[in-house]
């Protein structure tokens, strides 16, 4: 896929709707050796706040919009509602109304100069998101890899099989576990269910839980008449940043997983 933020050259940052100058995040004076371009930003935070379909989408980046091709977009910010990056979904208009939440995308998430700090691509996959039938070695597992820069892979997050809670494994560039991610038994939120739902991150063999991916529950309206979703991830401030992207990159995948409904906008407006 081409990615329409391969055509910005921006160099200031934008203002939020109706004009309201947004605060963002200041990056380290320097970036650590070994840490992807962009991901400077995770260095500095314990927690990360992604935000769905706030406000629209162009006001909010500047990006050009490509009438067909852009659907769900983000806010990230951190604990103190700085912006930190855009995200926002590509994906093929046969898959997002033929396949709803199984198609396969491509998410981009870009910095405060609209440059591309993080690519996730997703493949299609018909016949998976079962748990108790997952398997990462065949096409019954639901995964999806990231690349920062785009490009590059630095991991993958991959569905693995459990009885009957949700169960990923979080993997580096070679594809050996690293992290574990377990939600509950019940992934409900509704009218009934109003609480937020935990999903926790664990260490390499499971035993100790380090952070969490949490869905909030929003309130009736956000919930249900805008279709937007807030997620709050908690992590070690001292843990890899490559692996901070690829829990950003597990949250787009549970969120899809679980969280997409079809009342959910399928196009972003064009201004």
């Amino acid at each position: 896929m081409t990615s329409p933020s391969q055509q910005i050259h921006m160099n200031q940052p934008r203002s939020g709707h109706g004009g309201k100058q947004m605060q963002w995040m200041s990056p380290p004076e320097q970036r650590p050796l070994g840490c992807p371009p962009g991901l400077e930003y995770l260095t500095q935070i314990d927690q990360i706040l992604i935000y769905g379909e706030v406000e629209p989408f162009q006001d909010l980046t500047g990006l050009p919009i490509v009438k067909d091709r852009l659907t769900n977009q983000y806010q990230i910010k951190n604990s103190l509602g700085q912006q930190v990056y855009f995200a926002y979904e590509e994906s093929e208009v046969y898959q997002r109304n033929c396949c709803g939440r199984t198609r396969a995308f491509s998410m981009h998430i870009t910095d405060n100069l609209s440059q591309e700090v993080i690519r996730i691509t997703r493949p299609f996959k018909c016949c998976a998101g079962y748990c108790w039938c997952a398997d990462p070695e065949s096409s019954c597992s639901m995964e999806l890899h990231v690349e920062s820069p785009p490009g590059q892979v630095v991991g993958y997050v991959k569905q693995t099989k459990s009885i009957w809670s949700p169960l990923f494994a979080v993997q580096d560039g070679n594809q050996q576990t690293v992290l574990k991610i377990s939600g509950p038994c019940n992934v409900c939120q509704s009218t009934c269910c109003t609480g937020d739902i935990d999903f926790r991150i664990l260490d390499q063999d499971g035993s100790q839980k380090i952070g969490r991916i949490a869905k909030q529950w929003g309130g009736m309206e956000r919930e249900w008449a805008q279709h937007a979703t807030t997620f709050r991830i908690e992590f070690p401030v001292d843990l890899d940043v490559k692996l901070k992207a690829l829990l950003i990159g597990a949250t787009f995948l549970i969120d899809y997983m679980y969280f997409e409904r079809s009342k959910r906008k399928t196009s972003v407006r064009v201004m």
